[in-house]
């Protein structure tokens, strides 16, 4: 599509141009890996253990190269892993391995949308206020998943696509993102695991006490990771446990917006749009799901859900029962047993 077409199809006035926040790596070696700081700020240390002298501070969405990965005998016993970056030593706990893959273009989305995953550090959205034109809104960071609806003309005259959230009002219904920076999930990612095992010689365990979780076939252990379950006592004296007692899998969706619903470029507020592989198994909003914002598993870090690393919460959606087809916004049945202690 050319600029004009894209006009056309938008059918909005772009206005004065905003440019994108330019992604920053922290210097110039040559790295391996990156690494996105994925809390207000973490402590950089002079050695690969918490007593060391603090050398350095680095904050939220700070791009790091990594040179090294190290198991600490200093641990922490829960998580010794740590980073060796420029300068000195980062904990993991905060600190998320990212991409930054660029991706073709889809021109021909369908009508009931398209599955899409964030393969950069962040991608910065911008909605469009027929008073204010373009602003900023949410940052949506490697990992995420979100239903595209249509490519249309950013407020750079690039290719963006329309980005369809279920948590936003009727007046902010889209907002959009750049095209380049999400890969198409494609129908093969959500091939049924093990469909032919029956669903009650299928279920999950989760040790609450030893942050554990290990999925069973017949009696025989099929996955078994650690994971983070909900934090059991806050500063106000109220809790985020995550409930124990048997359960089934009665909901699954691709992506889920958690967190506030709020309307915010604000990094701090707790947003967490495009949660991926979330697998419901109570009626609460309690399930298993990937995560992008921390990398601390073994301790209690969520409001009551199980977060997982993504491969495995995908792993998850694609083992419990119901089955969920293709680019389908959400499954609910009765499923697969799920029993927490």
């Amino acid at each position: 599509m050319n600029r004009r077409e894209f006009l056309t199809k938008s059918g909005i006035s772009l206005g004065a141009m905003i440019i994108t926040p330019q992604i920053k790596i922290s210097n110039l070696q040559k790295s391996d890996l990156t690494g996105r700081v994925a809390t207000t700020s973490v402590s950089v240390h002079s050695k690969p253990d918490d007593t060391s002298q603090i050398v350095g501070q680095k904050y939220r969405d700070e791009l790091l190269n990594i040179y090294e990965e190290v198991i600490s005998p200093h641990g922490p016993g829960y998580n010794p892993r740590w980073f060796r970056i420029w300068n000195g030593y980062v904990h993991s706990a905060h600190v998320m391995i990212v991409r930054n893959q660029l991706n073709e273009i889809l021109k021909n989305i369908p009508d009931t949308g398209q599955l899409v995953e964030v393969t950069v550090p962040y991608s910065q959205t911008f909605h469009f206020d027929k008073r204010k034109g373009w602003r900023p809104l949410y940052r949506l960071y490697d990992g995420s998943l979100h239903w595209i609806i249509a490519l249309e003309e950013g407020p750079d005259g690039q290719p963006w696509y329309r980005i369809r959230d279920e948590l936003i009002s009727s007046e902010y219904e889209n907002y959009f993102a750049p095209a380049e920076h999400y890969r198409i999930v494609q129908p093969q990612e959500y091939t049924p695991i093990s469909p032919d095992i029956p669903m009650e010689k299928k279920w999950i365990e989760v040790d609450l006490s030893t942050q554990r979780m290990i999925a069973f076939e017949d009696g025989k252990e099929v996955l078994k990771t650690t994971i983070s379950s909900g934090i059991p006592n806050r500063f106000n004296g109220s809790s985020w446990a995550t409930p124990k007692g048997t359960y089934n899998v009665y909901s699954k969706l691709p992506s889920k917006h958690m967190g506030e619903g709020t309307l915010t470029d604000d990094l701090e507020a707790y947003i967490l749009p495009g949660v991926p592989w979330v697998t419901f198994f109570t009626k609460n909003g309690i399930g298993f799901h990937g995560t992008y914002w921390h990398n601390n598993f073994g301790m209690t870090m969520s409001h009551g859900c199980i977060n997982m690393k993504t491969e495995e919460a995908k792993w998850v959606y694609r083992w419990t029962m119901p089955v969920a087809p293709p680019n389908k916004v959400e499954q609910v049945g009765y499923g697969t047993k799920v029993v927490v202690y």
